[in-house]
């Protein structure tokens, strides 16, 4: 019995439900557009949630491992409940369009990962959205009216993918794998150049100062569509 209150419980009952045109229209409000990533993440972390039979609550409860930083990590994000913010969603940047949903409890949970070919499913179903998409995001090379055939194609694919069978779809494995402890609480303390508060481990001691590293014009690592990446001052 899912919490009364929690503020998940109708996407909770869309899962359960299999609502899944539903549940890729509500990811869609997230991610700004319908396309296949998305539809895909949707897919496989709604049968996740149904197979794992445990909900998050936001509290690093269940645990959402994705191991690339594209579209499907939206989809992945709205259906779960487990996001960056709850610090319930782990980035793994090994490029792999896969996802696994893990119950803290007992450290077990399932591994989705697209099956060889099973792009084949909307591709040979939709050739025009390829051929658009090499334009309008790949080549950057489109009109007006190439970008609104590609989205109009973009949400029609992507109504097709969130209902095809998993079966289709992906190869799933039972896994059991190592978690992380919850997050820690950091206290936060006072740049003393820009006066503003930041986290005591993103700090630096310099010249008997307690400076941000933004201050300290010091390296820092950014997540950007290249993955994880180091920045340089």
């Amino acid at each position: 019995m899912e919490n009364e209150i929690s503020p998940r419980k109708h996407i909770w009952s869309m899962v359960e439900k299999k609502e899944q045109s539903e549940l890729l229209d509500r990811s869609a409000v997230l991610h700004g557009h319908y396309c296949p990533g998305l539809a895909v993440g949707v897919n496989a972390a709604s049968e996740a949630v149904r197979r794992l039979q445990k909900r998050s609550t936001g509290m690093e409860d269940v645990l959402a491992l994705v191991e690339t930083n594209n579209c499907l990590s939206d989809g992945v994000q709205f259906v779960t409940g487990c996001s960056f913010g709850n610090n319930s969603l782990i980035f793994k940047d090994l490029g792999k369009i896969a996802v696994t949903l893990v119950d803290r409890d007992d450290s077990k949970g399932f591994r989705f990962v697209p099956k060889p070919g099973a792009q084949e499913n909307w591709t040979d179903e939709f050739p025009e959205y390829q051929r658009l998409f090499e334009k309008v995001v790949e080549n950057r090379e489109s009109s007006e009216e190439d970008r609104k055939k590609f989205s109009r194609l973009g949400k029609e694919v992507s109504y097709y993918i969130v209902e095809l069978p998993v079966e289709d779809l992906f190869s799933i494995e039972e896994v059991n794998i190592e978690i992380p402890d919850y997050a820690p609480i950091h206290e936060s303390l006072t740049c003393d150049e820009c006066g503003e508060r930041v986290m005591a481990t993103r700090t630096i001691e310099k010249e008997g100062l307690t400076l941000c590293l933004s201050c300290a014009y010091t390296e820092y690592y950014q997540l950007d569509g290249y993955g994880i990446n180091r920045v340089d001052r």
